[in-house]
């Protein structure tokens, strides 16, 4: 059974994140399943620190990225909307290049909040960074207030 609110498609989510920051980093929407979304993202030396391996902001954005959009994905989006309230993020493992994948999976979800769990892991399957995202759901309109 699908945790998704309507029918989301691989093909359609090429454009369900599209412009602003995720997009000007490189995040791009790679799958989704019954239960979970996935984000890609080149490990460029544009993303790194100043030590050549990626920034732990970029990762912390990455798995925002995905649990926001998840979280999105689940609420009728002419009702509701969510948004970030906490996220934490527990670096593992750096890498300096090739393409690392997102893969974010609920906890709660619930009609107050949602909390979900973000893997990020390299092309050989190593967990880089392991986070943990909370956000409101919160009435459309009410956000702007």
């Amino acid at each position: 059974m699908s945790i998704w609110f309507g029918d989301i498609s691989r093909q359609s989510l090429a454009q369900v994140a599209r412009g602003g920051f995720a997009d000007r980093i490189g995040v791009r929407l790679s799958d989704i399943g019954a239960d979970y979304l996935q984000a890609t993202l080149e490990v460029t030396p544009d993303l790194h620190q100043p030590y050549g391996v990626l920034h732990g902001g970029v990762s912390a954005a990455l798995a925002e990225t995905v649990g926001s959009v998840a979280a999105n994905l689940c609420i009728d989006p002419e009702r509701f909307m969510c948004l970030g309230q906490e996220l934490n993020a527990n670096h593992l493992r750096a890498v300096s290049g090739g393409r690392v994948t997102a893969t974010a999976r609920p906890f709660h979800i619930g009609h107050r909040s949602q909390v979900w769990g973000i893997e990020i892991r390299d092309e050989r399957e190593r967990l880089i960074c392991v986070s943990r995202l909370t956000l409101a759901v919160v009435a459309r309109g009410a956000a702007a207030t």
